[in-house]
Order: C-alpha cells, then sequence, then structure tokens
C-alpha cells in the first residue's frame, strides 16, 4: 500500500471493534481522510491522546481500499487540552468540527481553505481570543461561504435596496426590505444585522459582547437549511454569554 505524510486535525473518532479507531481527519494536502489507528483504544497504545478531537498531528498513512491507515502520529498542535478545560470553548470546537465534517463529503480532495479556517478557530478557542460563541458561529457563516452559501447582507435579496431592511429569510438567501417582507422572514433589528455581518466576516470588534438568541437561532437554521442535515452540535449552544 502507498504511503503518504500529511499534517490533519482529527474532527472525530469512531470505535472500531475492540481496540481500534476510526479517525477522521482534515489533512493540510489530502482533505477529508478517514482512516484507522489499530490498537489506538487500548491503554499502552503508542498513539496516546495524540489522535482525539481538536489535536494537530503530522500523520504518517497508508492508502487503503476503503479506509486508509496510519501507522504514525506526532503531536504539532495540542489544542484539546485547552478546549476541553472550558465547556463553552468545548462546545464551539465541537460545532465547528462537526460542520466540517459534513460539508466535506468527498475524501482525498484538497481543501486548504477549510484547512486553515479550522486551524484558525482552533487557535482562537484555545488561547481564548475571542468568546467560543462567536469562534463558533463566525466558523459556521464562513465555512458555508466557502461552500457557496453565503448569505446576503448589505441589501435586499429582491429589490436590492440597501437601506430599510427589516427582515431576514434563510429559504431566500438573506435580507429582505419591509417592502419586500416574506412569509418565514425574521425581523431583526440594526444591531442584530449588525452582529449578524460581523460574525459572517470574522469581525470581532462588531460582534458584540453578548449573544443574541435569535441571531444565533438564525445562524443553526442558515447551516441545516442549505446543508439538509441537522448539526446536533449546534443544538448545544444554548448558555448564556
Amino acid at each position: 500500500m502507498p504511503l503518504y505524510s500529511d499534517e490533519g486535525i482529527v474532527l472525530r473518532t469512531t470505535k472500531l471493534g475492540e481496540a481500534d479507531r476510526i479517525i477522521t481527519l482534515l489533512t493540510r494536502e489530502h482533505g477529508k481522510v478517514r482512516a484507522v489507528a489499530s490498537g489506538a483504544r487500548r491503554v499502552k497504545s503508542h498513539f496516546g491522546a495524540r489522535l482525539e478531537p481538536f489535536m494537530r498531528d503530522s500523520i504518517l498513512c497508508a492508502t487503503g481500499r476503503s479506509l486508509d491507515h496510519i501507522s504514525q502520529a506526532v503531536c504539532i498542535g495540542a489544542y484539546a487540552r485547552a478546549i476541553s478545560a472550558d465547556y463553552k470553548s468545548y462546545l464551539a470546537a465541537s460545532v465547528i468540527c462537526e460542520i466540517t465534517d459534513k460539508i466535506l463529503d468527498t475524501e482525498h480532495e484538497p481543501a486548504p481553505a477549510y484547512y486553515q479556517l479550522l486551524l484558525g478557530a482552533l487557535i482562537a478557542l484555545a488561547r481564548r481570543r475571542h468568546q467560543p460563541w462567536q469562534i463558533g458561529e463566525s466558523y459556521v457563516l464562513r465555512a458555508m461561504a466557502i461552500a457557496g452559501w453565503r448569505p446576503h447582507l448589505s441589501s435586499c435579496v429582491v429589490c436590492g435596496k440597501t437601506d430599510g431592511l427589516t427582515s431576514f429569510s434563510v429559504h431566500l438567501g438573506g435580507a429582505l426590505c419591509r417592502s419586500d417582507h416574506a412569509a418565514g422572514a425574521v425581523g431583526l433589528t440594526e444591531t442584530q444585522f449588525a452582529q449578524l455581518r460581523a460574525l459572517s466576516l470574522g469581525d470581532w470588534d462588531w460582534c458584540g459582547g453578548r449573544r443574541d438568541a435569535c441571531v444565533a437561532a438564525l445562524v443553526e437554521e442558515w447551516a441545516q437549511y442549505y446543508l439538509e442535515r441537522p448539526l446536533r452540535s449546534l443544538r448545544l449552544l444554548d448558555y448564556e454569554t
């Protein structure tokens, strides 16, 4: 089996048999990879905690028919401990990894934009650079935008007016003015629109210090509507900030 080396971030793990694990990673050069780590669940496993979610590793893999096989993993970014020490950061990281896994359906297809976005988000969480809800919700919107689902927030999606925006429609793709208000659209204030725009751009100065429940609900609905699947981790982000 041909070997390849890369660096990757662990998105999730799944039990396999009595002692093995299937590790899902987003790698820098090979995109999303699913690989077996033999014996990873044994107490004396040489992989240890290096192949846990939120860890960044240098890996050596052998290409397999359905699943690759990890033969070596060296930690180059131990973000898991710092993230897991704070419950809100852990929840945000779980959202980030879940949506990355679900957006990237195809394996072994390079996704450098996603890798850089994911790496930056986990570092920001581990180093407490911003509030966890800000990092998590901003990541969701920016990851969806890379996939082609960017909310239209600067003007009305129907008439193009840039002023008088009063509501947001997920199924229409963005902001609406008063004249074009549609069924199912959610009314937003200027402050809520400003927070939604800031989150979509990663503009931390304008995100606001407090999480807005209405904006958070729209972020969740946006992701689930266009991915056409539920995101379990997002439902856990109901904490007060």
